[in-house]
């Protein structure tokens, strides 16, 4: 069978940095405050000018440039996100027009939360092996600009970012060797954004109360939850491809909140310096989490050739996913 993998890798986050001690103008909180509760230092905020279709296509020319590939040689396109650039179409097919790519299959995987950047990877090695020989996955999130800013509990998790990678086959591939996933729908309830679809249409009135920035998120259920899944998958992950944690060179977890990251490291009994952790400077970034903590260990020496990753996300639905990466 051919190896399936990564071809290239990219990464961009916003320049403008904020910390936790600007959030004090807009709610009341401190930097000990957050950083206690989640282990957030700062976040990347993009510019007023940027939307996420800017983000997505920074992060997509860095990875091609890695893959030593230009748009042309694209055959399909996957965008990962809960932060569209419009209600419809989808954002893949502006990102599909500014990069100048040829009229491929272009479309958004959304409504996955942070889990939505592996899912596309998922997908995308499928596609692959169904002769679709290179496909560029993108997971970006512009989240800063669509949450509540007056609500302390939320506000100050969330970063905005976009990371990509391209898929392909051949041997200089970092192949996957495992995915899974699942779903649990039962439990969607505990973090949802229900305003702007059809159980609650968008209205003036509720846009003046603000609702449409009312992010759910029962926080001791989705700690619960995100802490169990990451870990129940990634065991998972690892029996599939018939290897041992011991075996794993690193794991990179969804960078939801420090203490989810630190109970997943406990419950997998995993030495703290095999898990990479770059929360406290990027917050939440959604689906762009996974894809660039993967570049920043990268770029700093974390990953080497031959190394085993583990991947592992958590987001809502609830939706969780895992690959194992040989690189």
């Amino acid at each position: 069978m051919k190896k399936i993998g990564f071809l290239g890798l990219g990464a961009y986050v916003p320049e403008r940095i904020m910390t936790n001690e600007e959030w004090s103008q807009y709610v009341e909180t401190s930097d000990e405050w957050i950083t206690t509760r989640t282990g957030i230092k700062e976040r990347r905020i993009a510019a007023p000018e940027q939307s996420t279709l800017d983000l997505a296509e920074k992060a997509a020319r860095a990875a091609l440039l890695d893959a030593n590939l230009t748009p042309q040689e694209i055959d399909e396109l996957i965008v990962a996100t809960d932060t569209p650039e419009v209600y419809a179409p989808d954002t893949a097919s502006y990102l599909q027009h500014r990069l100048g790519a040829r009229n491929i299959p272009s479309y958004d995987l959304a409504g996955s939360g942070c889990a939505g950047f592996l899912q596309a990877l998922d997908v995308a090695r499928s596609r692959v092996s169904d002769e679709r020989k290179n496909i560029l996955v993108v997971g970006v999130e512009l989240l800063t600009r669509l949450m509540n800013w007056k609500d302390r509990n939320t506000c100050v998790l969330f970063g905005d970012a976009a990371g990509s990678a391209v898929m392909s086959s051949g041997d200089e591939v970092s192949e996957i060797l495992a995915s899974a996933a699942g779903t649990d729908g039962s439990q969607s309830e505990i973090l949802c954004l229900e305003v702007g679809g059809t159980r609650k249409p968008f209205t003036l009135e509720r846009a003046q109360r603000g609702e449409h920035q009312n992010l759910v998120m029962k926080g001791r259920e989705v700690y619960k939850e995100a802490v169990h899944r990451m870990a129940q998958v990634s065991q998972q992950v690892l029996a599939k491809a018939g290897v041992n944690l011991d075996d794993v060179a690193l794991v990179i977890p969804h960078q939801a909140n420090l203490r989810i990251l630190e109970a997943v490291g406990e419950a997998l009994n995993l030495p703290s310096k095999k898990l990479f952790i770059n929360v406290h400077k990027f917050g939440n970034t959604g689906s762009a989490s996974v894809p660039v903590a993967l570049c920043q260990a990268r770029e700093q020496g974390r990953i080497k050739k031959g190394d085993l990753v583990l991947l592992t996300s958590f987001g809502a639905g609830l939706h969780w996913a895992s690959l194992l990466v040989k690189f």
